[in-house]
């Protein structure tokens, strides 16, 4: 059974919908480029790089918490940084997100959507060659399509694989063997990648990436299908590479 990349993704800002690419080029130790670069805090929040838990979930929006995030579509230009909103096909917020009255104008427009979720007023953070994630590691997360249509079965109904987020989607294998490649090398593209651990899931999957409804209890579906609630792994660039859609995934040891 040969396994192929199906699709690749990349989320610009924490929390909004994913961007969709041909090719990556890949660094060893690094995300995906510009992948969650972004994020926008709650004015509350602590963010500062030498405190501990500057990351913490809770600083910022999320579709666990602000399911609305989900009715905007983002695109975004790296060359440029610039990001621009969309909700319902119109285009609602644009700004060049290196200078300050770009980030000012994604601020502004946070503030005024989410006006009764925020505690303070909103920031819009930059973590510039890092990333904005949930892991305590550069990783890039691979997720295995066969896996989400076993769920499927379980759940009774279409699962979106956006709800999961993930970079790195193959097709090819069978239902959940991605979780016996924790601990080995994958070549993917002409990059090599090291797979470090199962994704556990939370409440964030629940929300459907296209209308913000929160339709499932996918964790729960997980634990009462499968005995666990994750989906999906997370693996460290080795050696950097290219990788695009189409591309042969083969495990190495």
């Amino acid at each position: 059974m040969s396994i192929t990349v199906a699709e690749l993704h990349r989320y610009p800002v924490k929390g909004l919908s994913a961007q969709v690419l041909g090719t990556v080029e890949l660094l060893p130790g690094r995300t995906i480029p510009h992948d969650r670069r972004f994020a926008i805090a709650h004015g509350t929040a602590p963010i500062d790089p030498a405190a501990p838990r500057w990351l913490a979930k809770a600083h910022f929006l999320q579709l666990m918490s602000n399911p609305r995030l989900a009715a905007l579509v983002a695109e975004y230009d790296p060359e440029t940084t610039t990001l621009a909103l969309k909700r319902g096909g119109r285009n609602v917020a644009r700004g060049v997100l290196s200078t300050q009255t770009g980030r000012t104008v994604i601020e502004q427009f946070f503030a005024a959507y989410l006006k009764t979720e925020l505690r303070g007023a909103p920031r819009l953070v930059d973590r510039g060659d890092e990333a904005f994630s949930d892991a305590d590691a550069p990783f890039v997360s691979i997720i295995n399509r066969a896996s989400i249509a076993d769920l499927e079965r379980v759940v009774g109904q279409p699962v979106d694989p956006g709800r999961f987020r993930g970079n790195i989607l193959v097709d090819g294998t069978d239902p959940w063997a991605e979780f016996g490649w924790v601990g080995r090398r994958l070549r993917v593209g002409s990059a090599e990648l090291m797979v470090a651990d199962r994704i556990g899931r939370c409440a964030a999957t629940n929300v459907d990436p296209c209308t913000g409804q929160r339709d499932l209890t996918v964790p729960r579906d997980l634990l009462r299908g499968f005995g666990h609630d994750d989906c999906g792994v997370y693996a460290r660039v080795t050696v950097g590479g290219q990788v695009s859609a189409g591309d042969s995934v083969t495990v190495l040891d």
